[in-house]
């Protein structure tokens, strides 16, 4: 059951004045509040996110020294030139025995970061999860695309591995 608190008049703290309230919120719906559009937004709100995961199941890798596409790829047209994009990678790997890899963030053909992956010299493969964030200020408006990519430095380098869930996610900063 709701509570319903009626009265006409309310004083003001100093015992001054009183507030009238009648009717003063009459038809007000929420369609009639101001809409804060994203050009009225203060600096530091969100203006969107967009990602990309995979979670195909199957594992992935590579033996090529050349970078290669590793399906994590996201496109976002920033609402404005000056706007900061947060660039959130997190990839399960697995390099075996004396393996090395890297993988790569980039946006259109510029390579924003670069993670090792260095397999063990003992007799046990090495698991686990490269992960990292970055901002990036790429100045526009068009449409632009960051992706993932790796590459072996040496042996077999394995992403998207264990059927591990792996993500790309963007997000747009008002400056």
């Amino acid at each position: 059951m709701a509570s319903k608190l009626k009265t006409d008049v309310l004083e003001t703290v100093s015992g001054s004045g009183t507030i009238a309230l009648t009717n003063q919120l009459s038809g007000m719906t929420t369609a009639s509040l101001p809409a804060l559009g994203s050009a009225q937004m203060p600096a530091g709100s969100v203006l969107q996110i967009v990602s990309d995961i995979y979670a195909g199941g199957d594992d992935h890798s590579t033996t090529s020294t050349s970078f290669v596409d590793t399906q994590l790829s996201v496109a976002i047209t920033p609402k404005f030139a000056n706007s900061k994009i947060l660039v959130q990678m997190v990839m399960n790997v697995q390099s075996p025995v004396g393996s090395r890899g890297e993988s790569k963030i980039i946006r259109g053909s510029t390579a924003l970061s670069s993670i090792s992956w260095v397999g063990p010299n003992d007799s046990h493969e090495n698991w686990g999860v490269t992960a990292g964030t970055w901002e990036d200020l790429p100045n526009t408006t068009s449409a632009i695309t960051y992706k993932v990519q790796s590459k072996a430095l040496s042996g077999r380098f394995y992403y998207h591995s264990g059927g591990c869930i792996s993500s790309l996610v963007l997000t747009e900063i008002k400056v």
